[in-house]
C-alpha cells in the first residue's frame, strides 16, 4: 500500500487547524473590556416621564442608551434612535468619555437624529452608566 505523503500532511495539518480553532474559541479572556462589557436599555418618549425629573432628552420617540467602557476613557455613554442601533452606526455621545473615544478613533455620530437643543442629559448619562453597573455586576457573577 501506497501512502500518498503530501495527501497526508495536507489533512493532518487540516484536523490541526480545525483543533486550533476550537481551542481559541472556546478559551476565555479577562480583559478590561470583556469584564466591563457593554449594555443598553430602551428608552421611548411616551414612558420617561413616569420615571424621569427630566423631559425628555432626544429628538426621537424612541432609542437606546447604551454603555460600554474604554480603558483609556472608562465608561462611555451613547444614544442610538430606534433603527440605528447596529454595528454600523456610531451613536450620539452623551457623556465626555464617549466624545473623547469617537476623538481618539477619529469616529463622529452617524446618526441622523439626538439629543433636543438646550437638554438636560443628567438622567440619561445615570442611565447609561447604571446599565454598565449592571453589566460589570451580571459579568462578575459568571
Amino acid at each position: 500500500m501506497r501512502v500518498n505523503m503530501s495527501r497526508w500532511l495536507v489533512a493532518v495539518a487540516s484536523v490541526a487547524s480545525v483543533a486550533s480553532v476550537a481551542i481559541i474559541g472556546c478559551s476565555t479572556t479577562d480583559s478590561e473590556d470583556e469584564r466591563y462589557g457593554s449594555g443598553f436599555i430602551v428608552v421611548s418618549e411616551g414612558s420617561w416621564d413616569t420615571d424621569h425629573m427630566t423631559p425628555y432628552p432626544f429628538t426621537v420617540p424612541e432609542g437606546e442608551i447604551s454603555c460600554g467602557f474604554h480603558p483609556a476613557f472608562g465608561r462611555e455613554v451613547h444614544f442610538e434612535p430606534k433603527g440605528y442601533t447596529d454595528e454600523s452606526y456610531v451613536g450620539t455621545p452623551l457623556n465626555k468619555s464617549a466624545v473623547d473615544a469617537l476623538k481618539q478613533s477619529n469616529l463622529t455620530s452617524n446618526v441622523s437624529y439626538g439629543i433636543k437643543e438646550g437638554a438636560d442629559l443628567s438622567e440619561a448619562i445615570q442611565i447609561g452608566l447604571k446599565v454598565c453597573d449592571e453589566q460589570n455586576d451580571m459579568l462578575a457573577n459568571r
